[in-house]
């Protein structure tokens, strides 16, 4: 068989294949000979099955001529007979013996030769149910070559999708774009089939340029894209993160005329909720229900998921609420989130309720759901059950990880029980789960309580000294073990090495330095690391903010803020309350209401004590009508104590000497009070 073709990196690389590489262009010019060889793989001889033409070609170019057949018939096969060349009845033909033979194929010579006895005698359709059950691309590929080269069979939309399916399939990205090219130059218009096959391939491997590229070709060629599509994409602009583009594609969606289903309403949920627009999330849960499309476990996870990481617990509980209500089966995850939102409330009853009724709701509990349960009881300090659990976790065969191992260290730590803390170590290094930074921090200040201060150093130095990594914890706590131990200069020696830059990152450091309370240095290194644009953790802004407020440095620390929000990081609650309360003490009381304002209206969870410092401003500046506007709006709010509401009101009142209205406060407060109870 002669062939026109070149080598590249010695692999032999046929003129059709590069042809199809640069079908889309016809620019042969620019073919990159190592992507043209990573498409090919490593044997050329197994690779080229139904890459190399049969007959020999004159040009590279030839090799991309459109096919043109004379005497087809409408489906696609011979109409004429000469000699053997007569069609059989698709019955009498045995499918799955071609297959198997087909399959003991190793070459393009043995393809061609076994295709060739049965040529004029296979109908299209039986064709085309041969190639689609071929699910090897190389073979595939081959048998389609065949079929428009030597069968007589005309190309076909149908059998080109097939061939691309696999192709796609196998990762061959360039191969697969040089198809379609070749599709259209052979005549054969690309479908919502083909476009679908190269948006969810390229879309699954991550490649989101090249997916939204093809569906703007799909859109450009008037091939209407169908609900997969849509939903393919959209979930791809979830996983990279581009909000913008997804409610994009969700907007056109609609406009189409398309119902979304399910799976695309739970990720536009999930886009919504990690953009923090709670309200758009629950309309389009609210709108699933009015369409008739039941939400589901995932439908409702995610929206947990959303207000917990915002630590809007309350809504989180909410939504829980409804989840229960419709008789939506839970899982695993769900019940974790729930048993850490509910201690993240102080609702120990509820999260213990829903860790022992997991068995009746048929839910698996894993080691999450205890690691979860023993936070929950150590942050509320019952510490008894704690270790229960812990231990019935053992006895149950669960192996604890290191989550867990650290959460029990830290319950050591809470009873400074030094001798068992030391053992856990132990215990731990002998079941194979290796110590991080936070358990070492732990121990350290176990041994710093204890007045165990050597043992303290020892641990440290051996950790440097076998090249462990030193999180900013690490150095934390044994600059506090130095303090306490009254080794101040060991502690500023420590200090110091943190201003070296192979030592610890930026970060780290200025974290140290902040906790640490050594504003001088922890400044100097913030605005240097800042200038140089290796800030980049929003704990390093909370925690110069925490130390500028700590020193009562107002103008500095509103400063430090301009530059957090200039790197679109927006306060919790407790960075917005020292931000508003610098605000207050320079007299920027319109800068502090604006802030307030802004993480209110866009739904963020402040701290009551946030609500109750603007009423407080308003009172110091006078503005008596603003903060009246402010209380009747905070009465209404569920979640705040209504005395507490009252009695702030009252405050202002009294210090701007309205001693009637403070009067009246108090009365409607002891009256409602009376209704309540």
């Amino acid at each position: 068989m002669a062939m026109a073709g070149c080598t590249l990196l010695s692999v032999t690389v046929p003129s059709r294949f590069i042809a199809r590489c640069n079908a889309s262009t016809g620019d042969l010019s620019s073919v990159d000979p190592l992507k043209i060889a990573g498409d090919l793989g490593a044997d050329s001889h197994q690779l080229l099955i139904g890459l190399v033409p049969s007959t020999s070609e004159s040009s590279v170019l030839s090799s991309s001529k459109v096919y043109k057949r004379a005497s087809l018939s409408s489906d696609g096969s011979a109409s004429k007979h000469l000699g053997r060349w007569m069609p059989q009845p698709d019955h009498a033909i045995d499918l799955q013996g071609i297959l198997s033979s087909l399959k003991s194929t190793g070459r393009a010579e043995e393809l061609d030769d076994l295709l060739n006895e049965w040529k004029g005698k296979l109908s299209f359709r039986l064709m085309v149910t041969l190639l689609n059950q071929e699910k090897d691309w190389q073979r595939a590929l081959a048998i389609h070559d065949w079929m428009c080269e030597k069968g007589g069979y005309r190309p076909s939309i149908y059998s080109y999708n097939i061939v691309l399916r696999n192709v796609m399939k196998a990762r061959r990205w360039t191969l697969g774009e040089g198809l379609v090219g070749e599709m259209v130059m052979n005549g054969v218009k690309p479908d919502k089939f083909t476009y679908s096959t190269l948006i969810s391939s390229f879309g699954k491997a991550g490649k989101f340029d090249s997916a939204l590229m093809w569906f703007q070709k799909m859109e450009e060629n008037a091939v209407l894209p169908d609900l997969i599509t849509y939903s393919t994409l959209i979930e791809l602009c979830a996983r990279v993160k581009d909000f913008a583009k997804a409610v994009s594609l969700f907007s056109k969606l609609r406009a189409s005329g398309i119902q979304p289903d399910r799976v695309v309403y739970n990720s536009m949920i999930n886009m919504y909720g990690k953009a923090k627009l709670y309200r758009e999330a629950e309309n389009l849960l609210e709108e699933m229900k009015s369409t008739g499309i039941d939400p589901d476990t995932v439908t409702y996870s995610v929206l947990i998921n959303a207000y917990a990481e915002s630590e809007k617990y309350e809504e989180a509980c909410n939504v829980f609420r409804d989840l229960r209500a419709r008789r939506v089966a839970l899982d695993t995850t769900t019940c974790n989130m729930m048993i850490d939102v509910y201690g993240k409330l102080g609702l120990v009853k509820e999260a213990e309720n829903l860790f022992w009724s997991i068995t009746e709701l048929e839910v698996y509990r894993n080691v999450v759901t205890y690691n979860t349960m023993i936070k929950v009881y150590g942050e509320a300090e019952h510490l008894a059950e704690a270790f229960r659990l812990f231990h019935s976790m053992e006895k149950r065969g669960l192996a604890p990880n290191i989550v867990t191992y650290n959460s029990v260290m830290k319950l050591f730590a809470m009873v400074n029980n030094e001798e068992r803390a030391t053992r856990l170590l132990k215990k731990m290094e002998d079941r194979g789960v290796e110590a991080n930074a936070m358990t070492y921090s732990t121990l350290i200040s176990i041994y710093g309580k204890t007045g165990k201060y050597e043992k303290a150093a020892r641990l440290f130095q051996s950790l440097r000294a076998r090249g462990f990594p030193m999180d900013q914890i690490l150095y934390q706590a044994m600059v506090v073990v130095y303090e306490k131990a009254g080794f101040m200069a060991h502690a500023k020696r420590l200090l110091l090495e943190l201003n070296h830059r192979s030592s610890v990152s930026r970060d780290t450091a200025i974290n140290v330095l902040a906790k640490a309370g050594k504003l001088e240095e922890a400044g100097k290194l913030f605005l240097s690391a800042y200038k140089n644009g290796e800030v980049k953790d929003k704990a390093v802004f909370e925690n110069m903010i925490d130390l500028l407020a700590r020193s009562n440095r107002s103008a500095l620390l509103l400063d430090v803020y301009a530059k957090m929000r200039e790197s679109d990081h927006v306060p919790d609650s407790r960075t917005c309350y020292k931000v508003m309360e610098s605000y207050g003490k320079l007299g920027l009381i319109k800068e502090a209401e604006e802030l307030y304002l802004e993480l209110k209206e866009n739904g963020y969870r402040l701290g009551e004590e946030v609500h109750w410092l603007m009423m407080k401003l308003y009172g110091n500046a006078r503005d008596i009508e603003s903060a009246e506007r402010l209380f009747e709006e905070l009465k209404s709010e569920k979640d705040l104590p209504d005395n507490l509401v009252h009695l702030n009101m009252i405050s202002v009142y009294e210090r701007a000497n309205l001693l009637d209205d403070a009067s009246r406060v108090f009365q409607e407060m002891k009256q409602r009070e009376d209704v309540a109870s």
